[in-house]
């Protein structure tokens, strides 16, 4: 049976820490080895006064603690994104953190990042949610998850739990209700995302959306596996995915490389990305591991594109060099 990943998650809070709670608890429901895909290594705030600090004390999580008062935004983002680093995470967390990030902090966890907003976004972006949802006179209230983005809560939105709206809803009596299913959302919406450079189906379809967006692809199987190819009967293979193949750990886009240097010079230079695949490595093509963390898409983009050119005939590598000139 091959183990289950459980990615390492950082949270960053400037309160009490409810949602941190949340995500902590849910986490500990998969210690077994079912249940949610992750586990919380860090809790940092910008206040070191933060009750949530005190919470995961008590429960074993390593605390980080930096005021923000008096310091420039980018010394006190790197100063976390150092606490964040050193922890081992992988993903970053927002919950009730009071802080705009820099530009520059949410480029270094590009997609990685995630936070929670009480609305049903993209209505009511910022403050007063609540308020602006009852003067709204909406039926329905609540909760979103969403990926951070340096547009103030614009980021792609993961997951949504709504609530209802009851007749003499105060902007306070709703926040309860709200809260409690942020608390039900954020574990489950978490543990979803952190799991998708994991699963096979998930990634088959990003490689797929990639490969078949080149000039004339498309879907084939060979072996039984999926692959892809110039369209045509005797359209030849460019890219096949690899689901573990013969006893692999990995799961990985094969691609064509120049011949057998190329190969073994890419394996040495970064063994944790490629490898030799089974069978495939002896006409020289190199296996990409797309089950990290830290998957890199725009060189999975540049494998599959490179891997078509060394097939496609000379009209549509010509009609794609044109096109990139415009």
């Amino acid at each position: 049976m091959i183990a289950r990943h459980r990615a390492k998650v950082a949270v960053l809070i400037s309160g009490s820490g409810t949602n941190m709670a949340a995500l902590l608890y849910a986490s500990r429901i998969g210690m077994s080895g079912a249940g949610v895909p992750y586990d919380i290594v860090l809790v940092a705030s910008n206040d070191s006064n933060a009750g949530g600090l005190a919470l995961a004390e008590a429960e074993g999580i390593a605390t980080f603690a930096l005021s923000h008062k008096g310091m420039d935004r980018a010394a006190h983002d790197a100063a976390m994104d150092t606490a964040i680093r050193e922890s081992g995470a992988e993903f970053v967390a927002l919950a009730g953190y009071m802080r705009v990030l820099g530009e520059e902090m949410v480029a270094r966890w590009e997609g990685r990042m995630l936070n929670i907003h009480p609305s049903l976004l993209p209505k009511y972006k910022g403050l007063d949610t609540h308020a602006r949802a009852l003067e709204a006179g909406d039926e329905v209230a609540g909760a979103s998850v969403h990926l951070v983005t340096t547009e103030l809560d614009g980021g792609e939105v993961l997951g949504r739990s709504e609530v209802a709206v009851v007749g003499g809803d105060t902007p306070e009596t709703l926040a309860l209700r709200v809260k409690m299913a942020e608390h039900q959302l954020y574990p489950r919406v978490l543990a979803d995302y952190v799991s998708r450079p994991y699963d096979p189906e998930w990634l088959l379809k990003r490689v797929s959306e990639l490969a078949l967006a080149l000039p004339e692809a498309e879907a084939a199987t060979s072996h039984g596996s999926p692959g892809f190819k110039l369209s045509g009967k005797n359209g030849k293979f460019f890219a096949h995915f690899a689901d573990r193949h013969h006893g692999a750990k990995q799961i990985a886009l094969l691609a064509k490389t120049s011949g057998q240097d190329e190969l073994a010079d890419l394996v040495e230079r970064d063994p944790e990305v490629f490898f030799r695949p089974a069978y495939y490595h002896a006409t020289g093509w190199v296996g990409i591991a797309l089950n990290r963390s830290d998957c890199d898409w725009d060189q999975v983009e540049h494998w599959l594109e490179r891997s078509w050119r060394s097939v496609a005939p000379r009209r549509l590598t010509k009609l794609m060099g044109a096109a990139e000139e415009f």
